[in-house]
C-alpha cells in the first residue's frame, strides 16, 4: 500500500534532511520530483497541481528556510498538506434514527461488494450491534449464497430470499425482518454491473426511495487508479453516495486514487479493505495514512490491532517471562499465532516507525509460508525441547525436520533465529532499550 510512492518521497526528503539550510532553489527541485512521484503514483494530475502550490507556499515561508531543521520543516508540511488532501479526519458512519438504519452498498462488479458486506458487518458487531445482512443481487449467479455463507461465519442474521426475484421486493422484505428481529443495523448487498447503465442506477435510486438508507456507500477497487476516482464521480452525480469503501488497498503500491477521491469527489473514504480475510477492513484514518506514506509509521492502528487480537492476562505473563529471560519456543510460537491474526507481515512491519527506512528491509518481502515453516518445526518438538531448546542436539534436530517436513537446516536456522531473538530481548528489556527505539537504533 503506497509502497512506491512511500519509497521516492523517502528519497527526495533525505536529500533535505541532509541540508543544513534551504533556500528556494532547493525548495524547487524537491517539489519538482515530488510532482513527479506523485503523478507516477497516478494521483489526478489537478490535484498534483494544488498540492505542490499549496506546498510551495507554506515551505518558501521564513519559518521554514531560516528554521534549525528545514528539511524536517517541509516534511511536516508535506504531512499536514496529505492529511489535509485525504479529507483530515476519519468520517464515521450516521445511523438514522429509525431502527434498523440501513446501509446501502453499490458499485461495479468485481469491486469486492459482497465480501465487503460481511468484513463491514462483522466490523460494526464488534461495537456491539446487531447486524442483519441482505443481498439484493438476483443477477449475479450465487451471490446470494455467497452472501448467507460468509455471514454464518460472522453470526450475523441473514434475510434467505425464499424464491423472491425481485430485488425492491428483497429489499422491503428484509428491512422487516430485520425490524421484527430487533436489529439495529441493516447491510443491503445490492447487485453490481459491468460498467455504469441507466437500467442500473434506476433500479437503486428505487430501492434508495423505498429504504431509505442511512448511508449510500460505493465500493471500488484500489487497484483500478483514477477510473475508480471516475466511478465515484458519476456515482454520486446520478445516485448521491455518502461515502467510499476503497477495496484492495493493500494490492495497490501506488495509492493514487486514494489520495485524490475526497478532492475531486468531495466525499470521503470511510474504509479500506487491506486483505481477502473477513477481519480485513479498518476505518480510514487520513493522519495515520499519511504518517505511514512518509515512513513515520502507524502505532495506533497497530496498537488496535494486538488488542483485538492479543489477550491482556497473556500479554502480562509474556512480559515476565521476557524480563526474567524465560521466553520459551512455546511462547515463541504462541506469539507468532498472534501475529498471524493481525494481518500480514509487509503490513505490520510498514506500521513500525522507521523500519521502513532500515536498509537492512529494503527490499525484503517478509515470506508468510515461512511462519507456517516454523510453527511445523516447533510441533514436531517435544514439550520439554520447547521449553529448554539448550537440550535439542543433532540426533534431536533431525527427527524434528523429519517430523515436520522440513530439513535440518532449516531447524538449525529457527534455533539460531530464536536465540538472537532472547538476546534482542534482553537488550530492550534494559534501561536504554525504549530510549534506542524512540531513536530507531534498533537493536537488531
Amino acid at each position: 500500500m503506497f509502497e512506491n510512492l512511500a519509497e521516492k518521497l523517502d528519497g527526495i526528503f533525505k536529500k533535505l534532511r541532509g541540508r543544513s539550510r534551504l533556500d528556494e532553489e532547493n525548495i524547487q527541485a524537491a517539489l519538482k520530483e515530488i510532482r513527479m512521484a506523485l503523478l507516477e503514483a497516478d494521483v489526478n494530475f489537478r490535484v498534483v497541481k494544488d498540492f505542490i502550490e499549496d506546498i510551495r507556499i507554506r515551505a518558501v515561508g521564513q519559518d521554514v528556510l531560516e528554521s534549525i531543521t528545514p528539511g524536517q520543516q517541509v516534511v511536516k508540511i508535506v504531512h499536514d498538506r496529505l492529511v489535509e488532501l485525504m479529507g483530515g479526519t476519519s468520517s464515521l458512519l450516521r445511523f438514522s434514527g429509525k431502527l434498523p438504519a440501513p446501509v446501502m452498498l453499490v458499485g461495479l462488479q468485481g469491486s469486492g461488494k459482497t465480501t465487503t458486506a460481511v468484513k463491514l458487518a462483522r466490523l460494526l458487531a464488534a461495537g456491539n450491534r446487531r447486524i442483519y445482512l441482505a443481498s439484493a443481487d438476483v443477477y449475479r449467479p450465487a451471490a446470494i449464497e455467497q452472501l448467507q455463507i460468509l455471514g454464518r461465519q460472522i453470526q450475523a442474521g441473514i434475510f434467505d430470499p425464499q424464491g423472491l426475484s425481485d430485488p425492491m421486493e428483497i429489499c422491503l422484505r428484509a428491512v422487516e425482518q430485520a425490524r421484527n428481529g430487533g436489529y439495529e443495523v441493516i447491510v443491503v448487498d445490492t447487485a453490481g454491473r459491468l460498467h455504469i447503465d441507466q437500467e442500473m442506477m434506476e433500479e437503486l435510486r428505487r430501492i434508495k426511495e423505498r429504504i431509505n438508507p442511512s448511508e449510500i456507500l460505493l465500493v471500488v477497487d484500489a487497484m483500478t487508479g483514477q477510473d475508480a476516482v471516475n466511478v465515484a464521480g458519476r456515482f454520486d452525480e446520478m445516485l448521491g453516495i455518502s461515502g467510499v469503501i476503497m477495496t484492495k488497498m493493500d494490492g495497490d503500491a501506488r495509492g493514487g486514487a486514494a489520495l485524490s477521491l475526497r478532492a475531486v469527489t468531495g466525499k470521503p473514504i470511510k474504509y479500506i479493505g487491506v486483505g481477502e480475510k473477513i477481519d480485513a477492513l479498518e476505518i480510514f484514518h487520513p493522519d495515520r495514512m499519511a504518517s505511514r506514506i512518509l515512513g513515520m509509521g502507524d502505532i495506533l492502528t497497530l496498537v488496535e490491532k494486538a488488542q483485538v487480537t492479543v489477550d491482556e492476562k497473556q500479554a502480562r505473563e509474556l512480559e515476565r517471562k521476557i524480563r526474567r529471560n524465560e521466553f520459551s519456543l512455546e511462547d515463541f510460537k504462541d506469539q507468532l499465532m498472534q501475529i498471524r491474526k493481525m494481518g500480514s507481515l509487509q503490513d505490520i512491519l510498514g506500521m513500525i516507525p522507521g523500519l521502513g527506512r532500515m536498509k537492512a528491509l529494503k527490499g525484503v518481502t517478509p515470506d508468510e509460508k515461512e511462519l507456517v515453516r516454523i510453527t511445523a518445526i516447533i510441533d514436531s518438538m517435544t514439550k520439554k525441547e520447547r521449553l529448554n531448546h539448550l537440550i535439542i542436539d543433532g540426533s534431536r534436530r533431525k527427527r524434528i525436520a523429519r517430523g515436520s517436513g522440513t530439513t535440518v537446516q532449516d531447524v538449525n536456522r529457527l534455533l539460531k533465529n530464536y536465540a538472537d531473538m532472547r538476546k534482542m530481548m534482553k537488550k530492550m528489556t534494559g534501561k536504554d532499550g525504549m530510549k534506542m527505539l524512540r531513536r530507531g537504533n534498533f537493536p537488531f
